[in-house]
């Protein structure tokens, strides 16, 4: 008994397939530069100086002791006086009055 087999057989067709294009389109963007900038560093440095010694002289002076005086006060005081009373007698005298005329 013989069986068969059924092998398939490859073939190579070429197909021709439309491939779409691709189409660049450049932009220019703005890019910020980044700059570096030297950041001075601070030291600290230790300086020796000399500082001007102060004399101080000592002068004794005089000062004028100020005293403190008693001055009495001067008070016044009322007194009563008694001042005697005069009287006046008004005495009424007739005095004659004179005419006077003038002539021509």
């Amino acid at each position: 008994v013989q069986k068969h087999v059924h092998v398939p057989m490859v073939s190579t067709v070429q197909k021709t397939v439309e491939v779409p294009q691709i189409q660049y389109i450049d932009e220019i963007v703005e890019v910020p530069v980044q700059k570096q900038v030297q950041v001075p560093m601070i030291q600290k440095v230790q300086k020796t100086v000399k500082v001007p010694q102060v004399q101080y002289v000592d002068t004794v002076v005089e000062v004028p002791v100020q005293k403190q005086v008693q001055v009495p006060t001067v008070q016044t005081v009322q007194k009563t006086v008694e001042v005697p009373q005069v009287q006046f007698v008004d005495k009424v005298v007739q005095v004659p009055v004179q005419k006077q005329a003038q002539v021509p």
